[in-house]
């Protein structure tokens, strides 16, 4: 007999052919257990194909790799085609097996045996294929050892495929493990079965000229393998990670549209029902109380004492004061009931009653309930609630309606005094139309040049000289007549104009300033300073600092000649900021006024950081300053204050004779006031100086 021999390097190629396919049926079954029904059918289809021609590939690689002394190898095309139908016949058998839901070991067996049967005739087709002259003597027990290997291996597969469907990061190295086992298997029964058979002396290959010749088709057969089961391979991850993203794209956008639906229903800080939840509640409200002639309310709550809340703390303990409000008007409520939050601090309230006793009741118990402290980061607040009552069916029939008469009826209970509950009646509109005609007319005061600004003059205590003027807003309308500060002032907060305005009111008495100091015939002329009030609106605006290097630059005055005056409560609200702030003036050279000193909540540790220079006393202290010992006191401390922190200390409000002197014998630097010089315009101020 002949003794066949076998190149090393072809042997530890198919080795690692045998793993990458087996590697490859593994990966592919859970890939198609996962698959839609229509993928899973092109999967099943595609990875028999690329798993048959894996292991048709181990074997002919095999077949290469063994020659016989002085004999030209080859093999017969058509046999070797049907090895290669054979393998593939095999691999979509097992695929379509180990990918079923259920796989008990009756169907196992039954499965090994045909898989295993037919690796075995792709095996011995393929030995046929090299047609040997006389024929090949088989050894049966080696072919039946082959036989049995291909069947334990075959059984051992579909049970390893079935169970490693998976997808992990474990089941990915067990998938490895498992593949070399029957990668091992595979080459075992190989060679056992090239081993059991036996080439007489003077054997010759029939299919060395007609067929493949086994020296041409080594290399393009290893490279199209593994070309082959490498692109089957990275296309089952590639599309397993693409459907377990659009699986995990799939959940997270419902969860992102779920989220979206409540934040478009809900107030993002109170989680109460927002504007456009609470119409669609109304117009529900609307159609039941329509079908069965019933009543419901809608109240309009507005907290009284927030804004102080909010300049003096801050915005993060006055979100969590309308937190804590929120809970509390749930708690004193049906669960039935509607109650939503607006923006600000503006609630609505929409409840089944029976009547408006039974509505007063409710505003009564909500007004009650609001008014006891709440404690928020260790501080004890104090709010209150005034609410508008509006009844369905009197008060309006469509939603708008009830909630603008709820609001109306609202701003008529702070009109009465606060912390109390008002119902609707339909002589507040024209109240209500007289209130939007005047911010109608606010909005085009600018553009008709409404405004005009009016100069108080400043002096040293106690009598001069004069060292400057603080300039007020006032308001000429052209059928109102003159309209006070505190009857606009804060309706242009309210409204957002108070930007505009204030930017107006800067320009101009930059402007003013500029024009006075270039009159000036004396050194004191020219060293005039103004006073410019700043709300807290404009402070925090983006553009403040730019809007006052514009001022100063336009108008070329002196930034030391310009005194900004800013609200204690402004500067308190968001401390860091505010310093930040702060120091870009005082850079700019620009001097800083605290207003109304000592009716805010100042922290001593802020104020000696702020690089302010003078602190001024609000009226408030000077009013009764002669007969009220404790503001002679306050104003005392004030004045102690500002001579340790380096500040000068004005007075506001001097109307007497008494005041004048005892403001001066305290220790106050400036006063201000009508006893010393009224607000005036320009040219009066001018023939002042």
């Amino acid at each position: 007999m002949l003794v066949g021999s076998y190149d090393t390097l072809l042997v530890l190629f198919s080795v690692l052919v045998a793993m990458l396919a087996s590697y490859t049926a593994l990966d592919l079954v859970g890939r198609i257990s996962t698959a839609g029904k229509n993928a899973a059918q092109w999967w099943l289809v595609g990875g028999a194909g690329a798993m048959g021609f894996g292991v048709w590939s181990m074997h002919f690689i095999g077949m290469l790799a063994f020659s016989l002394p002085h004999i030209e190898m080859g093999f017969d095309a058509h046999l070797t085609l049907l090895s290669l139908l054979i393998a593939f016949s095999a691999s979509l058998f097992a695929l379509w097996l180990a990918s079923r839901a259920r796989m008990g070991w009756s169907t196992m067996t039954a499965g090994a045996l045909l898989m295993g049967g037919g690796i075995a005739a792709m095996h011995y087709t393929g030995i046929a294929a090299m047609k040997m002259t006389p024929g090949i003597v088989w050894r049966p027990n080696l072919v039946a050892l082959s036989v049995v290997i291909a069947v334990v291996a075959s059984g051992a597969g579909l049970q390893l495929a079935f169970r490693l469907r998976g997808i992990g990061q474990h089941v990915r190295y067990y998938r490895i493990g498992a593949a070399v086992v029957m990668g091992l298997a595979i080459v075992c029964m190989h060679y056992v079965g090239m081993l059991a058979a036996e080439f007489p002396i003077g054997s010759v290959c029939g299919a060395a000229r007609a067929g493949f010749n086994s020296n041409a088709l080594a290399l393009p057969i290893l490279v199209v393998t593994v070309a082959v089961l490498a692109v089957a391979l990275i296309t089952s991850i590639l599309d397993m990670r693409l459907e377990i993203n659009t699986a995990m794209l799939s959940s997270s956008l419902a969860e992102a549209n779920q989220e979206l639906s409540r934040l478009a229903l809900h107030d993002t800080l109170t989680r109460l029902p927002n504007r456009l939840l609470l119409m669609d509640r109304l117009e529900q409200a609307i159609e039941s109380a329509t079908a069965a002639r019933g009543k419901f309310t809608v109240m309009f709550l507005d907290l009284d004492g927030f804004k102080a809340v909010n300049d003096t703390f801050g915005h993060h303990l006055g979100d969590q004061l309308l937190v804590q409000v929120s809970e509390r008007i749930r708690q004193h409520v049906h669960a039935e009931d509607t109650c939503a939050r607006l923006g600000g601090d503006e609630f609505v309230l929409l409840a089944k009653v029976a009547g408006a006793a039974d509505a007063a009741t409710i505003a009564e118990r909500l007004v009650n309930v609001l008014e006891d402290p709440f404690v928020v980061s260790g501080h004890h607040l104090t709010v209150s609630a005034s609410i508008g009552i509006a009844l369905y069916p009197g008060d309006g029939v469509v939603p708008a309606d009830l909630v603008k008469s709820a609001d109306i009826a609202m701003y008529h209970a702070k009109s009465a005094g606060r912390n109390q509950a008002c119902f609707f009646e339909g002589s507040m509109h024209t109240d209500n139309a007289s209130h939007l005609t005047l911010l109608h007319d606010l909005r085009l005061a600018r553009k008709r040049n409404e405004f005009v600004l009016h100069y108080q003059p400043k002096f040293r205590a106690p009598n001069g000289p004069m060292i400057g003027a603080e300039a007020l807003l006032r308001w000429d309308h052209p059928t109102r007549g003159r309209i006070a500060p505190d009857e606009f002032i804060p309706l242009a907060e309210r409204s957002g104009l108070i930007i505009g305005i204030g930017e107006w009111v800067l320009d101009e008495a930059c402007r003013q300033l500029s024009e006075w100091q270039r009159n000036a015939k004396t050194d004191a002329g020219r060293e005039l300073t103004m006073a410019v009030n700043i709300s807290t609106a404009q402070f925090n605006h983006p553009r403040f600092i730019e809007m006052i290097t514009q001022s100063i630059d336009k108008h070329g005055i002196e930034p030391r000649t310009l005194t900004l005056e800013i609200t204690e409560s402004t500067a308190m609200q968001d401390v860091e900021a505010n310093l930040a702030i702060l120091n870009q003036l005082n850079d700019l050279g620009v001097r800083i006024s605290i207003d109304d000193f000592g009716t805010g909540y100042s922290s001593l540790l802020y104020l000696k950081r702020m690089p302010a220079s003078e602190l001024k006393i609000d009226r408030g202290f000077v009013m009764n300053l002669e007969n009220s010992s404790e503001d002679a006191a306050i104003v005392s401390a004030i004045v102690a204050l500002g001579d340790t922190l380096k500040l000068n200390i004005v007075a506001e409000g001097v109307e007497t004779d008494e005041q004048q002197a005892l403001l001066t014998r305290l220790g106050c630097d400036l006063l201000q006031g009508f006893l010393l010089g009224k607000p005036m315009e320009a040219a009066g101020f001018a023939e002042l100086i």
